[in-house]
């Protein structure tokens, strides 16, 4: 651990809350626009979950009212237990009905509780000032803003994991011992691998995937800190039981056939992608839009770089996130969210990198060290101006009443299939319809060798009254479906959508 003054301690105290306060505002921003922002599809899909929940709790809700929640609820598809879900769906009960303004102030309150838990990690391995340069990095970065306050499992499943490998760290200090620490009492390695066992094993609760990196990570410092007696702690069959146990019950043991599903559909199906070296290159090339490429390169010259300890712990990590990105490779360079938990990853290895040249401005004359704040203010202001203009780019206010027109002109009762955004989220959550879907044509379906043939349009819409068209973009990619609806009387339209009478 870094030693400083009582002075310095206030400085970098302050610091810190300012920097938080900052990235607290900066998720704030805009904080009642739809939840379209980012990954809709993923939001949308919450935003359904926790309606279902929502209704199910309110006294008041009608029996029609909860009947359509749920099933809309279940045809999204449940893979993880709707933790967030039920924490925001509580929050509607005490703040008056659905906002999504109280998922992203949960979300938010997460990421930034993260945020103390990494720079007091990184404060104990590098100095203060190298460690609040790591979490301005986490808090400010246009891609952690948007993807940390987004209606979705991963926030939270990255904030639970993040503090979770900090108690482990903590966990290690205190069984291996280091100099600069009182020897710990064996309470407090207890109290630390409970904590750690909870939070790790939260994060893998909420969203399976993260087991990648929490293993690593657990696995790694175990083995640095009892070296080849790990098996004779208690304390690690302890961790290890509450990591493993929870998500153990809810992915195999209850929702298996779910979990099932999920590894031959996005796994096992698209196996074939990572023997292309095309893989790599878009891989690589998606992930350096996300976080830049010299800060990704400069981050894993810092895990190098970094004191023993948290060498392993970035090494391990880096590791996880190599076999996390083989297991599932469609999503790799395709699905920005994937990478959120990677955004931790990259500051501390970043702080660990920018430590030296710290310790270096310490010691400069005046001149120096001003310039070098100034040039840190004018990083951070940039890159929080960027955060901010992408929120305030678009304003999706005028969605739900689109949605709920296009609801109001499908007749009741009616059997619907249409071409639609978001797999007809959009259309559930605000418009309270919900229509089977015509396939998309999309870079997955090109993955995985299928494809959508007009000439089967009678079999895929028997038995269906009306085709709603709201995706017009996806019908001008399917040339031969627009001859064929173009036969058919329009039922309906108006501003952004036609439905079609497939009666007649």
């Amino acid at each position: 651990m870094t030693n400083t003054n009582q002075p310095q301690s206030r400085i970098w105290s302050a610091l810190l809350i300012i920097f938080l306060a900052l990235g607290g505002l900066l998720r704030l921003l805009d904080i009642t626009d739809p939840p379209l922002d980012f990954q809709p599809s993923r939001q949308l899909r919450n935003s359904l979950v926790a309606r279902e929940i929502y209704y199910s709790l309110l006294p008041s809700a009608t029996t029609e009212q909860r009947e359509a929640s749920a099933t809309f609820a279940l045809s999204v598809g449940k893979y993880e237990p709707p933790v967030i879900e039920t924490i925001v769906a509580v929050t509607y009960l005490f703040t008056g009905g659905e906002n999504i303004a109280s998922a992203r102030v949960w979300e938010t309150f997460f990421w930034l509780a993260a945020g103390v838990a990494l720079f007091d990690l990184m404060r104990r391995a590098i100095s203060p000032w190298a460690a609040l340069a790591g979490l301005a990095y986490y808090l400010v970065l246009p891609f952690s803003v948007q993807a940390s306050r987004s209606f979705q499992p991963d926030p939270l499943m990255t904030s639970a994991f993040v503090i979770g490998i900090y108690f482990l760290y903590r966990w290690s200090e205190s069984s291996y011992g280091v100099q600069e620490l009182a020897p710990a009492s064996k309470n407090e390695t207890w109290k630390f691998a409970i904590l750690a066992g909870i939070f790790l094993g939260l994060a893998t609760l909420v969203k399976i995937v993260i087991a990648f990196f929490a293993g690593a990570a657990a696995i790694a410092l175990v083995l640095y800190t009892l070296k080849k007696d790990f098996w004779k702690s208690k304390q690690v069959w302890t961790m290890a039981a509450l990591m493993i146990v929870p998500a153990l019950i809810f992915y195999i043991l209850l929702n298996q056939s779910r979990s099932t599903e999920y590894f031959f559909a996005w796994t096992v199906t698209l196996i074939n992608l990572i023997t292309s070296t095309d893989f790599y290159s878009k891989w690589l090339a998606f992930i350096g839009s996300l976080f830049g490429l010299t800060v990704i390169f400069l981050s894993l010259a810092g895990a190098l770089l970094a004191p023993a300890r948290l060498r392993w712990l970035l090494i391990s990590l880096w590791v996880g996130y190599l076999l996390y990105g083989l297991t599932l490779p469609f999503q790799m360079y395709t699905h920005s969210y994937y990478h959120i938990q990677l955004i931790p990853i990259v500051a501390l290895g970043l702080a660990a990198a920018l430590n030296p040249l710290f310790e270096r401005v310490a010691v400069q004359g005046p001149v120096g060290r001003v310039g070098f704040i100034l040039l840190i203010i004018a990083v951070m202001g940039y890159q929080s101006w960027v955060a901010r203009s992408v929120l305030v780019a678009e304003d999706f206010h005028h969605e739900p009443a689109f949605w709920q027109s296009v609801g109001d002109a499908i007749p009741a009762d009616a059997e619907v299939i249409g071409l639609t955004q978001d797999y007809g989220f959009r259309l559930m959550l605000w418009g309270w319809r919900k229509v089977s879907l015509w396939p998309l044509s999309t870079g997955l379906s090109e993955a995985r060798g299928g494809g959508q043939d007009a000439n089967d349009f009678a079999a895929i819409t028997e038995g269906k009254d009306y085709f709603l068209v709201t995706a017009f973009g996806q019908l001008e990619k399917q040339p031969e479906l627009k001859i064929i609806l173009e036969q058919y009387p329009i039922a309906a339209e108006g501003d952004g959508y036609v439905i079609y009478d497939l009666r007649k």
